[in-house]
């Protein structure tokens, strides 16, 4: 499957800009990242070429459908022992690449636009979907503390965000998110429950059949 870019293909019609929220201290903000968007895919490229993505063993003993790998101080792993955060790629046995400048300044700028200054991010869990990759209801509890707030960003193949409430069988909100969209949830609304839909198949211009999200947390 495909994992390099089209860095020179024609971006698609861009959306207008908003901030829509979806809870307390909750927000997607619509198209935050398209201005860095030629600064972000190169850097993410090479993220992928120093830490090649995989799919991860759940404790359970199942695949993930969702390709991974990390960049910053620490990157969150899955297998037979469990979930946490990792200061090394387990694969290659070396650190996980260092968090590129321009993802930290995004992440803490569209934290900032949804109320928390001060995030600064150790961490970036970078997903890889592909027609029918899905991400179950789930909440991110694996973090040292839960202050600072869950920033996520969502490139290429338009997805379905879940954003459920405090039990895996409360009602979730239904949300699309398009590329350069950015999803910040933090404070009251920290440990919600949230996940993906089967992504539908489409090409994206740039990217082609796939779908990236980068998941920025403070994580030690």
């Amino acid at each position: 499957m495909q994992t390099t870019f089209d860095l020179f293909a024609d971006t698609e019609s861009e959306q207008p800009r908003r901030a829509d929220q979806i809870g307390e201290q909750s927000w997607v903000l619509r198209g935050f990242a398209l201005p860095q968007i030629d600064q972000l895919l190169p850097a993410l490229e090479s993220i992928i070429a120093c830490a090649p993505l995989r799919h991860m063993m759940t404790p359970g003993g199942f695949s993930m459908s969702v390709a991974t790998s990390s960049c910053g101080a620490l990157g969150w792993i899955t297998d037979r022992n469990g979930y946490r955060y990792s200061s090394e790629d387990p694969v290659s046995h070396q650190p996980w690449p260092a968090m590129p400048e321009v993802f930290r300044e995004l992440a803490q700028a569209a934290a900032k636009r949804a109320g928390f200054a001060d995030f600064v991010p150790d961490s970036c869990l970078i997903n890889r979907y592909v027609p029918g990759a899905k991400m179950s209801l789930h909440q991110d509890k694996d973090e040292n503390a839960y202050e600072a707030p869950i920033v996520s960003l969502s490139l290429g193949l338009p997805a379905t965000f879940l954003f459920g409430g405090f039990a895996r069988g409360d009602r979730s909100q239904k949300i699309s998110l398009l590329h350069g969209d950015m999803v910040i949830w933090g404070g009251v609304d920290r440990l919600r429950y949230h996940g993906i839909l089967p992504i539908k198949p489409g090409r994206h211009p740039r990217l082609g059949e796939q779908r990236f999200n980068l998941t920025f947390r403070t994580a030690g």
